[in-house]
């Protein structure tokens, strides 16, 4: 089997992209959207139809994208076996009740395309606020991804709150390790970002956490066999096809030891924000993550309301 084959046997594939085509050509059993993902997509002849569509209409600008969002995350639903994630706006990062009223808006567009909410994740940033929104949505049965994951508090906020499942970034942690100290990376084991989603990981399960860990955000194929056997892996096209075309041995990295343990304490609020403000990486990132996200949201509104 090549290294993708390998890959599907020991953790669930989960494909980061909003291109239809791709998506079903590699088969993954999941796939990730974002706002950035959707302003590609944009772009893309599938979707030509509902961009057209949604230029000319007249409702409010807001209510194309979530529309756009749905359409694209019902086309892609409708060719993998698994759920699609789809992001509430990252302009809500800091209000709890109206990332909720956001994520019910969403799932009541997928229930009107025909998409039960037992196929779709709602992705939420990983702020205090964002989580406390995600717990209260889990328990109304609307299953959450938390995004922009950079700290182990983060993770365990979420654990602590029932989220369904968490994307901590690797590629985007380790970039911030380039760019800011002297680290060279030899082995991909040794990769900050790897190292972080394994700690998550290796605590969740001794501690007997249901909450599902999706590494995410890779920059190369080392660092995706470095967690071979995570819960789960959203990957881009590009590094699928990589791992397709390797027919060389993966050997399983991470694995459930069978161990358990009482879980610690639950933060509190101050514990969660002064953990995340003392780490330079983690504020940097989460601010500059949201930004992005926010910027891109920006740029699709402005595409289909021109």
């Amino acid at each position: 089997m090549n290294k993708l084959e390998q890959l599907r046997t020991m953790t669930t594939v989960v494909a980061d992209t909003g291109d239809l085509e791709a998506i079903t050509r590699l088969k993954p059993t999941d796939a990730t959207t974002n706002p950035s993902l959707l302003l590609k997509a944009a772009a893309l002849p599938e979707f030509a139809d509902e961009v057209a569509l949604l230029t000319t209409s007249q409702e409010a600008v807001a209510d194309k994208v979530d529309r756009f969002a749905v359409s694209v995350g019902a086309k892609i639903n409708q060719v993998i076996p698994g759920v699609i994630s789809t992001e509430v706006d990252a302009r809500l990062s800091f209000d709890t009740e109206a990332t909720i009223a956001k994520a019910e808006k969403l799932i009541g567009l997928y229930d009107d395309a025909g998409i039960g909410r037992d196929r779709v994740l709602i992705k939420v940033a990983a702020t205090w606020e964002g989580i406390r929104a995600a717990e209260i949505l889990e328990q109304c049965g609307i299953h959450c991804n938390a995004t922009l994951i950079f700290s182990f508090e983060q993770a365990c906020a979420c654990a602590d709150a029932g989220v369904f499942l968490i994307s901590p970034f690797v590629g985007r942690i380790t970039d911030w390790y380039t760019v800011n100290t002297d680290l060279v990376t030899q082995n991909p084991v040794d990769d900050p970002g790897v190292q972080s989603v394994t700690r998550i990981y290796n605590h969740f399960k001794v501690h007997g956490y249901g909450t599902v860990v999706m590494g995410a955000s890779f920059r190369n194929t080392g660092q995706v066999e470095a967690l071979a056997g995570c819960d789960r892996l959203t990957i881009s096209p590009d590094l699928l096809e990589q791992l397709e075309a390797d027919e060389n041995d993966l050997p399983q990295r991470l694995s459930d030891s069978g161990d358990r343990y009482a879980p610690p304490p639950t933060l509190s609020q101050s514990e969660f924000l002064l953990a995340n403000n003392q780490d330079p990486m983690v504020s940097e990132k989460l601010s500059d993550g949201i930004r992005r996200f926010v910027a891109d949201q920006e740029k699709l509104e402005a595409l289909l309301s021109d």
